[in-house]
């Protein structure tokens, strides 16, 4: 099976946790977005991180005094861990199952690392499930790589590609190269603030 057929595979996954190939974890809330949270008003937001991986934006999110998170993976082993970090927390659901069967409505979503995990075949099913999930005026806010990797996953991408493919769901309010990035991943993700379009 090649790379870009396992990123959705769970038997992956669960081996990259059990044992612990996650050179994705920063193993800390990504600065950028520590900073956009900090600023957003409204505590009680219904919030979405899909692809949650160790959820340290879930809990810098708890720690900011939000009420309202929910944090999905594939993962087994991952979610009995997150299970035992966030014991008895009635601010935070975790669920272990996959994105795309997941119902409910969210006024925030987060992007980190998830979109970058998909193969590309999978990123016209991610938008729209990303506009399905969304409330009326709901957001996704989080980076995307502004890069291209050899192989994947991570899989990258550009702007003008992420464009093209958010275009006909959202309206643009940000998507700007971060500034305060970690340093291996400097001047190389994008931030971005999607606002759902309510398609007629």
């Amino acid at each position: 099976m090649r790379n870009s057929e396992k990123s959705l595979d769970q038997e992956y996954w669960e081996n990259q946790y059990k044992t612990k190939a996650t050179g994705w974890d920063l193993g800390k809330v990504s600065p950028p977005l520590k900073e956009h949270f900090e600023v957003i008003e409204n505590k009680d937001s219904r919030i979405l991180i899909p692809g949650c991986g160790n959820s340290y934006e879930a809990e810098y999110l708890l720690s900011q005094g939000f009420t309202d998170i929910t944090v999905i993976d594939i993962a087994p082993t991952l979610i009995e861990s997150l299970q035992g970090k966030f014991e008895n927390n009635p601010s935070i659901k975790i669920i272990l199952g996959d994105f795309f069967e997941h119902q409910g409505e969210y006024d925030l979503i987060i992007e980190q690392t998830f979109f970058c995990a998909l193969p590309p075949k999978m990123r016209e099913n991610y938008v729209s499930k990303i506009h399905q999930l969304l409330s009326s005026k709901g957001k996704l806010v989080g980076l995307l790589f502004n890069k291209t990797f050899e192989s994947g996953p991570p899989f990258g991408g550009s702007q003008s590609e992420y464009e093209q493919l958010f275009e006909p769901h959202f309206e643009f309010l940000q998507m700007d190269l971060c500034q305060n990035s970690i340093k291996p991943r400097a001047n190389s993700e994008l931030f971005i603030e999607f606002q759902k379009k309510d398609l007629k």
